[in-house]
């Protein structure tokens, strides 16, 4: 299924994701940084959601209380 997810706090501003049976088969950011978002989404292809979601929560970009990969892992977590 593909979902749309609008984060917050970040610069990204659209995370599409396209999961089916608990598996990550394609993420896609809206804005950011494109190199370092295209490496995230590179690495979770194939990925359990749980597993994405472990390794992805909490982080920070700098003083921020959240990034990117965290608001990825928040989009997951309304879809387990």
């Amino acid at each position: 299924m593909k979902y749309e997810f609008t984060p917050r706090g970040v610069c990204s501003q659209k995370i599409y994701l396209d999961v089916e049976n608990g598996i990550v088969n394609d993420v896609m950011f809206v804005g950011g940084c494109n190199g370092n978002l295209k490496g995230i989404s590179s690495l979770v292809k194939g990925m359990t959601v749980e597993a994405v979601i472990e390794k992805l929560s909490g982080i920070r970009c700098g003083m921020k209380p959240t990034s990117c990969p965290d608001q990825l892992a928040a989009a997951l977590k309304n879809l387990v």
